[in-house]
């Protein structure tokens, strides 16, 4: 794997997991019993904790990225392996 399809493949890998780790721990104000503030989304968080989840994310996409490296770089799977 070049740096270009690893940087592509660790991108592509991030943000997939930023969609998974979004949703983790969001409560709306209604949720977390507070009054909606008139001219506001009563859907949005309170509190998203982005920079968290971005933390989480890196880490995640890290060691996604690394199990793919490994598989590509010794050829752990190759298409010989799945017959059709």
């Amino acid at each position: 794997m070049g740096l270009v399809g690893g940087t592509v493949a660790f991108v592509c890998i991030w943000m997939v997991s930023l969609f998974l780790v979004l949703p983790w721990g969001i409560r709306n104000p209604h949720e977390a019993g507070l009054e909606i503030v008139k001219g506001t989304d009563p859907g949005a968080p309170v509190r998203p904790h982005m920079l968290l989840k971005v933390g989480i994310t890196t880490v995640l996409a890290l060691i996604l990225w690394t199990g793919l490296f490994v598989v590509m770089e010794y050829r752990l799977l190759t298409l010989d392996d799945f017959p059709l």
